[in-house]
């Protein structure tokens, strides 16, 4: 057996982070996986209505090749209880293989074996009987197109056929696929031994005891014989490892040259092999300082070629996209390496913590986050807990997963700690998982993922689908079938710089309420934070205001959709704080406060509440290209005003309406054939991107 070189380098982490082998985690959208596991299934288990499909042969019959002939015999031979094998081919200098015979498995009689010079000499019991039981082919071409048919065949056997439950356990039925193959080497090489091995693919597959497409003994043999071409690779694949992680190093090295702001560091063992690696860019560091206040550690992907963990520092810009910070590969997932990864971190972004930091859950990484971040609040992304909740749960609860998962995404948005605890409590109890180890796994951590617990923590819109979409957009671009390291790194290098990525079009804000802030905001926030604040805007209209005595207020909708919501006024400095907590959470203004700013006559908000982070002055680019999108958006104002105009005047008549809409058709059409590239565009592009 020889190991079969992998497209990609990179996959996903299938160890669950409680840390138990068995829960081997298939995320919940993984179309390759779920694709796998329902190939592993069909040819396990054939279903019924596939093998009655399958008639009973009869001469004269055609088959395409002599492979479909096969497959076809074969599938009868499992329906009625016994196996077949290949016997003799005749072939000849012109047709080639003219002739193929398949007969039943207990056909023809064993040789005599000469016997070993050994005192008790093992008598084995041969399976053959001289069955009768066959199908012979012949192929023959008509009109240029080869094809087979059946030129004898034979149903008659000698021996008793067995049952479907019996039949299945024939050598011929007993296959590991692919996937099972990668996993039992994988739990192999942990330690684990053959019987719980077994065990452990019953309960991935769900499958009752015994009821796997193979026995211990085909998994013990499987392992005996790819012991020893597992070690030959194991070899080749550590001096392969050695040398990449060494060229990665030199290639850092180089970098250093050619760019003095690339900032790296290595660790080594005690014979001097590479162990870890983190390397950021000057634009990183600088991007860090504006955009640094919240960041995202993702550790979801593994290189099993290399034995190493891929952990990629992120932020949010006032764009909305995910901004690469750094990137770091670890040779062990423990506290002891993610310490040394957040340290190193720390020190390329010049000693300055981050307020909020994201990542997945995972007992060692979250307590080197305390250890070395004591003063960074730890939150665990919400999709990563979600991604999980079908491997964890579907099987333990079978059809009660889906009212499950309903009753859980519920709970994840409720905004009392006391709700979320009580309610917590009752799915536990009508679920009956009191004593799951994963749900005592979500309920210790339960003060980082549950949005009545971060709702006050400011994570600036990291956790919105929006930012997640972008998240996994980057790290496609930086995975996308990478063979080795060096490769690897130039498509970070490239999918980061910064210089590179994809400008936004010319935008422009519409205004939807003429209210006084709405005007003032867009002249502050990037169109993206404006459309959030807009929303926000608008919404606001629908809640009305009671003024309490102590001269707080509470605002509720008019159709009382959600609770009430407590709003405090400080005029003396400008001060408003929402019970709902949504500036603490995003930075930008929720809809209840805007609601009391309005009631107070405030025809522009308060300048602390227009963060640094969320306006486009602050730069996410370069200051050519601010300068070409400020451009930009001078010319779309400029249009729209025109084309409002336009429309006003157009309406007055038909006649005036049937000139403008021919001008128009025409002014399309030309501008449509002009040249793509001329001076104007010349002028208004960033004056840094290379020809």
């Amino acid at each position: 057996m020889t190991m079969k070189p992998s497209n990609n380098i990179w996959i996903r982490r299938q160890q669950c982070s409680c840390g138990d082998w068995k829960c081997y985690i298939k995320f919940e959208g993984d179309d390759q996986t779920s694709a796998s596991s329902q190939l592993v299934k069909s040819e396990a288990m054939p279903s019924s209505s596939l093998l009655e499909a399958v008639f009973t042969p009869y001469v004269g019959q055609i088959f395409k090749s002599d492979d479909d002939a096969f497959e076809y015999y074969s599938n009868f031979a499992r329906k009625n209880g016994f196996s077949i094998r290949k016997a003799r081919s005749t072939e000849s200098q012109n047709l080639g293989v003219y002739r193929r015979d398949f007969v039943c498995y207990r056909s023809g009689f064993n040789q005599p074996r000469k016997k070993a010079n050994v005192e008790h000499p093992r008598e084995r019991k041969s399976v053959r009987c001289g069955c009768d039981a066959k199908l012979y082919l012949t192929k023959e071409i008509v009109d240029g197109v080869t094809q087979w048919y059946v030129s004898q065949f034979s149903n008659v056997h000698n021996h008793e056929l067995l049952e479907d439950d019996q039949v299945r356990l024939l050598p011929a039925y007993r296959k590991i696929q692919e996937a099972d193959q990668e996993r039992i080497l994988l739990l192999s090489k942990a330690g684990f031994p053959v019987n719980r091995i077994v065990k452990v693919l019953e309960l991935e597959k769900g499958v009752q005891p015994g009821q796997l497409p193979f026995i211990e003994k085909d998994v013990r043999n499987f392992v005996r014989t790819c012991k020893k071409t597992v070690q030959e690779n194991d070899a080749l694949l550590t001096e392969k490892r050695e040398n990449d992680t060494l060229e990665l190093v030199e290639v850092c090295k180089a970098m250093v040259e050619r760019d003095p702001d690339f900032v790296y560091d290595c660790t080594t063992d005690e014979n001097g092999k590479v162990e870890s690696i983190a390397w950021s860019y000057g634009d990183s560091v600088r991007a860090y300082s504006v955009f640094g206040d919240v960041v995202t550690f993702d550790t979801t992907y593994r290189s099993i070629t290399y034995g190493l963990l891929l952990g990629v520092w992120f932020g949010i810009d006032n764009n909305g996209k995910a901004i690469f910070f750094g990137c770091v590969l670890l040779q062990e997932e423990n506290s002891r390496s993610f310490t040394w990864a957040l340290q190193t971190f720390v020190r390329f972004m010049g000693g300055q913590h981050p307020q909020t930091i994201l990542t997945d859950i995972d007992s060692g990484l979250g307590d080197a986050i305390a250890r070395e971040l004591p003063n960074t609040k730890h939150v665990i992304c919400i999709w990563h807990i979600l991604s999980k909740l079908s491997s964890w749960f579907s099987l333990p609860l079978g059809s009660q997963y889906a009212d499950f998962k309903a009753d859980f995404d519920v709970l994840c948005h409720l905004e009392s700690v006391e709700d979320f605890e009580h309610q917590w409590n009752l799915l536990v109890a009508r679920f009956g998982l009191v004593s799951d180890k994963h749900i005592a796994l979500l309920f210790l951590y339960r003060a980082s993922w549950p949005l009545s617990f971060i709702r006050s923590c400011f994570v600036a819109r990291m956790l919105t689908a929006e930012f997640s979409q972008s998240l996994d957009s980057f790290l496609k671009r930086i995975l996308n079938a990478q063979t080795c390291l060096q490769a690897f790194f130039e498509q970070v290098r490239i999918a980061t710089n910064l210089q590179n990525q994809t400008r936004e079009g010319m935008q422009y804000m519409h205004i939807r309420t003429c209210m006084p802030i709405e005007e003032h905001a867009r002249s502050i926030l990037t169109p993206y934070s404006f459309n959030v604040l807009q929303h926000e805007i608008v919404l606001s209209l629908q809640y009305g205001t009671t003024e309490m005595t102590n001269g707080s207020h509470l605002v509720r909708h008019y159709r009382k959709m959600d609770g009430d919501f407590l709003v405090i006024w400080i005029p003396e400095d400008e001060q408003i704080h929402c019970s709902c907590k949504e500036y603490e959470h995003s930075g930008i203004l929720c809809r209840h406060s805007l609601r009391v700013l309005t009631l107070k006559n405030y025809f522009e908000l308060p300048e602390k509440y227009f963060l640094h982070r969320w306006r486009s002055e602050t730069l996410s680019a370069p200051m050519d290209d601010q300068n070409a999108q400020i451009r930009s958006n001078d010319c779309a104002q400029t249009f729209h005003s025109l084309a409002e105009t336009i429309l006003t005047e157009s309406l007055i008549s038909k006649e005036r309406f049937d000139y403008v809409h021919r001008e128009l058709t025409g002014l399309l059409e030309h501008i449509r054939n002009m040249p793509v590239i001329d001076e104007f565009a010349l002028n208004t592009a960033p004056n840094n991107v290379s020809e």
